[in-house]
Parts: structure tokens; C-alpha cells; sequence
């Protein structure tokens, strides 16, 4: 039997060596490896967990917390609508300016790197009152810190390159003609919102709808992005008056000069078309400039041509006798004695500024006699006479959507003096629009129209007050009163054959008639032959010797009525010279009845 053969010494040795090697370091590297392996598991199945938590499970509240922080709906202001008037003239317009804001929190941050002292001189106003500003809104994104730049102004502070400072853009509203319309037009505020007339009356119209659009913003306000439009701008309508700017500014010129002459309190003024009722000219005094917002008062708002009444006195004797023609009751020719001056109701004594004696109904008229008015009504029901003047519009509101509209005062009285005293004015109050809207009836064949402040297409549907040889006959007593002989020579115009009626009234104050304070007044239309324009004058407390409503009243008539007509195109209708009686030989006759040869001949004396 062979014997095995041995390993060397050395070669077994380390053969047990391996062995117990073997035995002890794979065990130990398996557990590291395994540890390792344990603990990157672990971290991406958590990275797994949360992306899954991030992406799917949170991922709409997350979305709306950025969204939040970053998205922003961003608003386009829209256009305000341009106001014109009837010939297309922009009265009332918006023009781009830029606002500038600011991102509190980057001013605030960014303070100790910047002075702020160049921004604070073009904002007009100190580096602390902006920090200050910026401290006491920090919470908010969006500041105002001045509004209604120029657009090179806006330009200059944005090229500082100011982080957190930015411009928007606006518009602010414009007024060509300044004070001339501001009381039919009104104004707007800082943010386009009408506040007064036609601006807060039609601000739904007008002002139009903003444009909205999600915009992305950075963390200091910029927009970085344009994410979505949301709704497009809708901009305001454009509305026509029937307002004519060059008659405004005629009219304006005219009874601004009256009120400095007479120092009177205030005034105003209403033009109408004759044949559509449309509004031409309404002035007020005294005026406001809506450009000018720093000095705005509200007592200088009121439109006083709506929203001051007073009693009219004699211009309402016209509406007495066309009611009592009407009636049948008397004729131009009827004779009426009108005492020595003076005449008694009862106890109460009627006046007239000198004895007249017996005179015909066309010189109650042209003589403003109050006994011959007050004799006529009362041949009448005293209700004949309400009834009247309620037709005419008088205790009504015209509602033409200008605020502070009054109707007037108008009461059926029954007594015998406040029948007798409401056939000269007294007893009963009107504003200016009213009583030129009765004159209005007169100058339209006796058929009264609604006014309208905008063109219209067609004329109207109106309402017949009084005939058309009622009315042709009080035109030719009107334009006998504006003669030599009679009230108001000075409301006379060139070339032009007029008629109209003064009014002189004792003003009420604290529920009592003053001695010496007067409403003036002068109503009338032209040309007489065919009628186009009916304008009243009202002045109220002048002061002076002169206070009649032939002296105070009837030159602005006269100046304000005879631009017009040429401005409107309207034939001469007279070869008369201003200072003589107009004579139906030298004229262009209107069609009248033949019961008026008295009056011709009474008017060419």
C-alpha cells in the first residue's frame, strides 16, 4: 500500500488560514453590502413616496399655492366713451396716461442700497414718506404711488430702474371746452367713474368693460409671462348730444358778461329747436371747470337751468291770453280797462308800473299790464289756468336723466287773488328749461314736444296746446313787446324779426318777497315768420339801478339769439333796422289769421 503523499508544511498552513479567513471576512462584507443597499432603498422609495405625494396626491393644492403666490389676473382698463355734440365735436374724451406702483416689500428690502432720493423728487415728495408708505402696506403686492403721470414723466422714473417700481396704464378724462359745458357734462373721478351731469347719468354706458387677463408675475410684481386671456376689453359707447358747442360758448361768453355787469348772483340759459325739442344750449352761472379737480366745490355743481325755480312773473301773460283766445273769450282787439294804475281783489291791490287806461289784449302784452292779465284770467275757471300750465309742462320734470331736476311748484288755487296773480307769474315757480319748453309751444304752432339732450331723427310725437292762429296771433303780440313801445327794445336783432316776453319778479327769500331783490328775466324765439329757436334768459339778484328783465335779460337775448341763427344758417327774415318798429310792409310775412290787421297796425305805430 503506497503512502499519500504529504503537503508541504508550509502550503497546509496556510490552508487554514484561508479556511478561517473565509469563515470570518464574507460573512461581515454581505452585511455592509446589505446595510448599504438597505438604506438606498430606503431613500428612493421615500423619494418615490414623496414624488408621487407632490405629482398626484398634493399636486392641485400645491399648484394652487404657486399659482397663488405667482399668478396674477391682470386687468386692461377699458376706453371711456367720447362725448360729442351735434355736429360731431369731442367735448368729452380720455386720453392714456400711466399710473406708477410699487412692490412694498422690495422697497422695503432693498432700502439700505437705495436712497430713494431721485424717485421721491419726480414722485414729489421725501424718501421717508415713501419707506413710510411702503412700511404701513407691506402686506400688499400692488401700490399706488402717483396716478395720471404723463407719459414722460412715467418714463423718467422708470428709467431710475428702481426694483419693485412699475407703471400701468390709465386714462383720464378730458374736457375740451372746460367750464362752458361742465354743468351739463359733469366729471369723472380718479378712476373714471362718473360723479356728476351726463358722465355719472350715462356711467354704464360710458365707462365699458375691463379686459381681463392671467398674467405670471415674478416675486417683485414684473410680468414674466402672458398665461391666459380671460375676457376681452369692452370699451364705453360714444354719445351724441344734441348740444352745439359754438352756441355754448356764444351763450356762455354772453350771460358771463351780464352776471359781472349786473353783479348778479347766478344765471342761466336754455336755447331750444323750435320744431324738435331738442336741447342747444344750457348755461349756468356760476361755472366750474371739471378739469379741474383740486378746487372742485359741490355748491358750483348745480345745473341752475333744472335745479333752481322760481316764479316767472310776466313771461307766463303770453300763456294767459293764448288760453283766453283759445277759450274764445276775448280777441287781439277786445279792449280791457286797466284802471289808473291800480286795481283791487278784495282786499289785496294789483299794480302797474304807470296808468295804461284802456288798451287792447295785444297791449296787455306789449305794456306787461298786470290788471289787463289779471282781468283776463279772471273771465276764466280758475282751473282753466292750472290745467293750462300743466299742459305746458309746468309742475313736472322733464326727465332728461341730468340730475337735480326740479318740477317746480303748481297748485290748483282757487281764491280769487291767487287766480288773479298767477296770470302774472306769481303764485307758482318754474325752472328755466320749463318755461323755455312752454315757449317752445308758442313758437311750434301751439303744439308742445318733449326736450330731448340728444339729436333726434325725427320729429316727435307732441301734444296741441293751443291752436296755430291762437299762437300766430301771440307771436305778433311778442314781437310787438320787443318794438320801440315796447318792454324790451333791447332784445331786438338785426335783420331778424323776434319775439318774447320780460319778466321782473320780487325773488322769495325765507318764504317772503323782497323790496329789493329781482329775478330778471327775458323769454322769446325767432325768426318770427318761421320760428327756430326759443330761448330764456334768467338772472337772478342783479344789483344796480338796472334790474328789469328789458334791461338786464333782454341784451343777452338778443346778443346770444342773433349768433345763433347765423350759426345756424337760419335766412334773415326782417329789413328792419334795430331801432325801428317792425312793420308787417317790410317784412316777410308769417301766415297769420285775418283778426290780426289790429295788431299789425298797433305794432307799425
Amino acid at each position: 500500500m503506497t503512502r499519500a503523499k504529504s503537503l508541504p508544511v508550509k502550503t497546509q498552513r496556510e490552508a487554514r488560514v484561508e479556511k478561517t479567513a473565509k469563515e470570518v471576512v464574507v460573512p461581515v462584507s454581505t452585511w455592509r453590502y446589505n446595510a448599504i443597499v438597505l438604506i438606498f432603498g430606503a431613500l428612493f422609495l421615500g423619494l418615490a413616496v414623496r414624488a408621487v405625494q407632490l405629482q398626484i396626491v398634493d399636486n392641485d393644492y400645491l399648484q394652487s399655492q404657486g399659482d397663488a403666490r405667482y399668478l396674477r389676473v391682470q386687468k386692461e382698463p377699458p376706453t371711456r366713451g367720447m362725448i360729442t355734440d351735434r355736429n360731431g365735436q369731442p367735448i368729452a374724451i380720455s386720453t392714456p396716461v400711466d399710473s406708477i406702483w410699487m412692490h412694498p416689500a422690495t422697497i422695503l428690502k432693498q432700502q439700505q442700497e437705495y436712497s430713494y432720493e431721485k424717485l421721491s423728487s419726480l414722485l414729489k415728495t421725501s424718501p421717508d414718506e415713501l419707506l413710510a408708505k411702503a412700511e404701513k402696506r407691506k402686506g400688499r403686492e400692488f401700490v399706488y404711488l402717483k396716478r395720471h403721470l404723463s407719459p414722460q414723466l412715467a418714463n423718467k422714473i422708470l428709467a431710475l430702474n428702481v426694483p419693485g417700481v412699475n407703471k400701468v396704464r390709465e386714462y383720464k378724462r378730458y374736457y375740451p371746452a372746460g367750464p362752458v359745458l361742465g354743468h351739463i357734462l359733469g366729471f369723472t373721478n380718479i378712476d373714471n367713474e362718473g360723479q356728476e351731469g351726463l358722465e355719472l347719468a350715462y356711467n354704464d354706458d360710458l365707462k365699458g368693460q375691463a379686459g381681463r387677463t392671467q398674467v405670471l408675475r415674478d416675486k417683485v410684481g414684473h410680468v414674466v409671462e402672458y398665461v391666459e386671456q380671460l375676457s376681452r376689453v369692452r370699451h364705453g359707447d360714444d354719445i351724441a348730444l344734441s348740444i352745439d358747442a359754438r352756441i355754448q360758448y356764444l351763450a356762455y361768453r354772453h350771460l358771463q358778461a351780464a352776471v359781472k355787469r349786473h353783479d348778479a348772483t347766478s344765471a342761466s340759459l336754455v336755447a331750444l329747436d323750435a320744431k324738435t325739442g331738442e336741447v342747444l344750449t344750457m348755461i349756468s352761472m356760476p361755472d366750474f371747470n371739471p378739469n379741474d379737480r383740486a378746487d372742485l366745490k359741490s355748491s358750483l355743481f348745480r345745473n341752475r337751468s333744472i335745479t333752481d325755480s322760481y316764479e316767472p312773473g310776466s313771461t307766463v301773460k303770453p300763456i294767459t291770453i293764448a288760453m283766453a283766445m283759445e277759450a274764445g273769450v276775448v280777441d287781439p282787439e277786445t279792449i280791457i280797462d286797466t284802471e289808473k294804475g291800480f286795481y283791487y281783489i278784495g282786499r289785496s291791490r294789483i299794480s302797474d308800473t304807470k296808468p295804461h287806461g284802456e288798451i287792447s289784449v295785444s297791449d296787455v302784452i306789449k305794456m306787461s299790464s298786470n290788471i289787463g292779465s289779471a282781468k283776463i284770467a279772471m273771465m276764466l275757471d280758475p282751473s282753466d289756468l292750472f290745467n293750462t300750465y300743466r299742459e305746458l309742462g309746468f309742475g313736472r320734470t322733464n326727465k332728461l336723466k341730468i340730475q337735480g331736476e326740479q318740477k317746480g311748484m303748481l297748485a290748483n288755487r282757487q281764491k280769487p287773488i291767487e287766480h288773479a296773480t298767477m296770470s302774472y307769474g306769481y303764485g307758482l315757480s318754474v325752472n328755466t328749461l320749463q318755461l323755455a319748453r312752454a315757449y317752445q309751444a308758442l313758437a311750434n304752432d301751439g303744439v308742445l314736444l318733449p326736450v330731448s339732450i340728444h339729436p333726434v331723427d325725427k320729429v316727435p310725437q307732441g301734444e296741441r296746446v293751443f291752436s296755430k292762429q291762437v299762437t300766430d296771433q301771440v307771436a305778433l303780440m311778442l314781437e310787438a313787446a320787443v318794438g320801440v313801445k315796447g318792454t324790451a327794445p333791447k332784445a331786438r336783432v338785426d335783420q331778424y324779426r323776434v319775439g318774447g316776453k320780460t319778466g321782473t319778479a320780487h325773488r322769495v327769500v325765507n318764504g317772503r318777497y323782497q323790496d329789493d331783490s329781482y329775478m330778471s328775466l327775458f323769454a322769446g324765439f325767432a325768426p318770427i315768420s318761421d320760428p327756430e329757436i326759443v330761448l330764456v334768459v334768467s338772472v337772478n339778484d342783479p344789483k344796480g339801478v338796472d334790474y328789469y328783465g328789458g334791461l338786464v335779460a333782454a341784451p343777452v337775448f338778443s346778443e346770444v339769439m342773433a349768433g345763433a341763427l347765423r350759426l345756424r344758417g337760419v335766412a334773415p327774415d326782417a329789413m328792419t333796422a334795430p331801432d325801428e318798429e317792425p312793420g308787417l310792409k317790410l317784412m316777410i310775412a308769417r301766415p297769420v289769421a285775418s283778426s290780426d290787421a289790429s295788431i299789425s297796425a298797433e305794432a307799425s305805430q
